[in-house]
């Protein structure tokens, strides 16, 4: 073998497939140890107005500073007797009657930046705002919860590439947007000819490469197989995000061997004309999240799935002159699963006489709730993975 030729040849073709589901790194050699429990992951992108998502309809200051935008009264489905849901989230509502979402309201951290990546950055590191790391909160846990795993697909992100909070130091996720389309890229007769033709002796750039590339088709192979094992009957909504959450439960139900699941469905960054857009989200979310949650229950597996949704920060108060809200700090989180510890409101609502520049001031530590699903969800060492110790909830 021409050494020089064959590793330009599998570095040109690893560089460029780092670009595509089909090449993602990881440093695994066996399985995570797991509880059987499964945790989803949901990413509104580009900072979801949390006030107007889970309006505080009896509150004259919102209206005030919410002339045209803010949501009436009689519109919002209410919740109790300070809040309630913005009416295109029925289907969401409905979760929420069975007593299987709970609403935290004001999450946030101290010294919150209003830039999208670096705010992102922050959720997705679990680390203070002045701080910079080059791991995530989920990649930290599968470095220190995967002895040695053997695949990438312990913990499978539904994109086309890897969200930062998905990548540890020693150990990735895989991203799968398609498993066909992946395992296909991974059946091409050179591949197939180089995996076959492994390097012999010292030759560690050649072994590492050869290595990758070995881990992803046998994970690509193996996504594909389970992916076609349980078609669901359940009818999703025809668009991209109900198709992710789809191919989330069908792997869920066919016992693959994949702990977490990312997805995100983007589009939340509402300057202009808020109101048609972000209805527009959050139905799709709301739909999609109630096909998802009604397929899981009736095949038994909604007790040991937990959905977690975020947005990396909401809006400012006050409206903007164009029909829209700006970057503002503090949100809304929702946890949905069949056996919360606390369903329903988790604590008050935004006091919108005490903000923070115009902005809602936080009353949860994001971490804390990170530091809740590390301990009590997924039975991992929270302070180890987030680096020093957050009071965890009363949520799970």
């Amino acid at each position: 073998m021409n050494t020089r030729r064959e590793f330009l040849k599998i570095s040109s073709l690893a560089s460029a497939a780092m670009l595509t589901p089909a090449f993602l790194q990881s440093a695994c050699n066996s399985s995570i140890s797991s509880n059987g429990k499964k945790l989803v992951i949901i990413q509104l992108s580009g900072g979801n107005d949390g006030l107007n998502t889970v309006v505080p309809y009896q509150n004259d200051l919102y209206y005030n500073a919410r002339q045209s935008l803010g949501i009436s009264a009689s519109e919002v489905i209410k919740l109790n007797d300070e809040q309630g849901l913005n009416p295109v989230m029925q289907p969401f509502y409905e979760l929420y009657d069975q007593g299987m979402v709970s609403v935290l309201n004001a999450v946030g951290y101290p010294n919150p930046n209003r830039s999208h990546f670096r705010s992102m950055d922050i959720w997705h590191t679990a680390t203070d705002s002045n701080e910079y790391a080059e791991t995530g909160w989920l990649g930290r846990y599968l470095d220190h919860n995967c002895a040695g795993c053997a695949e990438p697909h312990l913990l499978v992100e539904i994109d086309d590439g890897l969200s930062l909070a998905v990548k540890g130091e020693e150990v990735k996720g895989l991203g799968v947007r398609d498993p066909q389309q992946l395992y296909k890229a991974t059946q091409d007769k050179y591949l197939q000819a180089l995996e076959r033709n492994k390097p012999t002796g010292d030759h560690e750039a050649l072994s590492y490469l050869y290595k990758t590339m070995t881990e992803t088709m046998s994970s690509a192979a193996y996504i594909y197989e389970k992916s076609n094992t349980k078609k669901t009957k359940q009818t999703y909504p025809v668009n991209e995000f109900g198709r992710k959450l789809k191919l989330i439960s069908e792997l869920i139900q066919s016992d693959v061997a994949t702990e977490i699941f990312y997805v995100s469905l983007s589009g939340f960054d509402t300057h202009v004309r808020q109101r048609a857009q972000q209805d527009r989200l959050l139905k799709q979310y709301s739909e999609a999240l109630k096909a998802f949650v009604d397929d899981l229950k009736t095949n038994g597996r909604m007790n040991d799935t937990l959905i977690m949704t975020f947005s990396e920060f909401g809006r400012r108060v006050s409206q903007n002159a164009s029909g829209g809200t700006d970057h503002g700090k503090a949100n809304n989180l929702f946890l949905i699963g069949g056996d919360l510890r606390n369903p329903g409101m988790v604590n008050p609502a935004p006091d919108l006489s005490k903000l923070d520049s115009g902005d809602i001031q936080y009353q949860i530590d994001f971490r804390q709730v990170y530091a809740s699903v590390l301990k009590d969800w997924l039975g991992a060492n929270d302070e180890l993975i987030l680096g020093r110790k957050f009071q965890t909830l009363p949520i799970i």
